[in-house]
C-alpha cells in the first residue's frame, strides 16, 4: 500500500537569519491526511490479522491520529469508531468523517476519549489502535527520522513535538540506531507539559487539567510504552507558551505561505523563542501537522500582537 508521502525537507532564509542556525523543516503538514500520524496508523492497521480486522477498529485521538486511522481503515475496508475530545477542531472532525469513520466526541482531552474508547473495545472486541503506546505505531512514526537523515546527512540535532510521545520515541529509536551523535530535543506546550514534567522532575507527571492551542499534543500523562524510550534516548526537553506557538503558526503563514497547526508549530516555536541554545549549525525541525481550525486564526493573531517577533519579520 503506497499511501505515505515522502515529505519535503526545506529551509527558510528568514528563519535561518532569525535563529542563527541552518534549520531544515520536515513538512509533515504536507503529509496525506495533513499530519505525520498516518505513518503509524497505517503501519498498525495493515499489520492486523484478518480476524482482528473483521471485528472493526477503535481509537482515541485529538484529531490527527483519527484521520490516519480512518484513512487506513478505509483502505482495508474496516469499520472504524473514533473517540475524540470535545475541543477537537471541527476541521479535524469533518475530515475524519470524510474517510468514513464514526465519531464520538467526549471529554476535555485525549485521556477522557481514551477511557471511552477502551470501554467500547472491552464491550465489542474491536481492535484498539493506540495513538502512541504501540510499537507498530511508534515504528511507523520513526520513518520520519529515516527520511530526514537521508535528505540531510549532516544534521546535528532534530527538534520534535511531544504529546503522548509516539513521534519522538520512534524518531529517537531510529536516530540513535543510525547516528547516535544526532541530538534529539522534545518540545511540549506549557499548557500540557506532562512528559516535560516527568523528564525534568519539575512538576506533576499526571495533570488534572490541560489546555493549549496545540490540541494535537493535549495529553495529560506520559505514555507507558513511550516514556521509558524518551527517558533513555532523548537528550533534552523544553516547553513553549501559547503566544510562542501562535507566533510560529503565523510565521509559517506569513513568511512560508503554509498552514501549520498548533502541535505542528511547537518545535519551530522553540527555535523562534530562543528556547534552543547550542553550538549546532544544522538543525532538523519537525512540522508535524497542518490541520488548523481556520476560525481560530484571528485569536492566534491577537495572542501575538505584542510579540517582538513580528516587529522583526514584519
Amino acid at each position: 500500500m503506497n499511501a505515505v508521502h515522502r515529505t519535503p525537507l526545506k529551509q527558510s532564509a528568514t528563519l535561518n537569519r532569525l535563529v542563527g542556525y541552518d534549520v531544515y523543516l520536515k513538512m509533515e503538514n504536507l503529509q496525506r491526511t495533513g499530519s505525520f500520524k498516518l505513518r503509524g496508523a497505517l503501519n498498525k492497521v495493515t499489520s492486523l490479522t484478518q480476524d482482528e480486522a473483521s471485528r472493526g477498529i477503535v481509537c482515541a485521538s485529538a484529531g490527527n491520529h483519527a484521520q490516519g486511522v480512518a484513512f487506513a481503515a478505509s483502505q482495508r475496508g474496516i469499520c472504524a469508531k473514533i473517540f475524540m475530545p470535545q475541543c477537537t477542531p471541527q476541521a479535524k472532525v469533518d475530515a475524519t468523517k470524510g474517510y468514513g469513520a464514526e465519531i464520538v466526541l467526549t471529554g476535555e482531552s485525549y485521556q477522557e476519549a481514551y477511557t471511552a474508547a477502551m470501554e467500547y473495545r472491552d464491550r465489542t472486541g474491536a481492535a484498539f489502535v493506540h495513538a502512541f503506546d504501540d510499537m507498530k505505531v511508534i515504528a511507523g512514526q520513526g520513518t520520519i527520522a529515516l527520511e530526514m537523515m537521508q535528505q540531510c546527512q549532516d544534521l546535528e540535532a532534530i527538534i520534535v513535538p511531544v504529546g503522548g510521545g509516539g513521534l519522538i520515541a520512534g524518531m529517537a529509536l531510529a536516530i540513535k540506531a543510525f547516528n547516535p551523535s544526532i541530538k534529539v530535543i522534545g518540545v511540549q506546550a506549557a499548557g500540557a507539559p506532562a512528559t516535560y514534567n516527568q523528564y525534568t522532575g519539575m512538576g506533576d507527571a499526571i495533570l488534572s487539567h490541560a489546555e493549549t492551542i496545540a490540541d494535537g499534543i493535549l495529553v495529560k500523562k506520559p505514555g507507558e510504552v513511550t516514556y521509558p524510550m524518551i527517558e533513555s534516548l532523548v537528550d533534552d526537553m523544553v516547553i513553549v507558551g501559547e503566544e510562542e506557538i501562535a507566533g510560529a503558526i503565523l510565521f509559517m503563514l506569513q513568511r512560508e505561505k503554509t498552514l501549520v497547526e498548533g502541535a505542528g508549530a511547537v518545535a519551530l516555536a522553540s527555535l523562534l523563542s530562543k528556547k534552543i541554545t547550542a553550538s549546532w549549525k544544522k538543525i532538523g525541525c519537525v512540522i508535524s501537522g497542518g490541520n488548523v481550525d481556520l476560525n481560530k486564526l484571528p485569536y492566534y493573531k491577537e495572542l501575538t500582537k505584542q510579540k517582538q517577533l513580528f516587529q522583526q519579520i514584519g
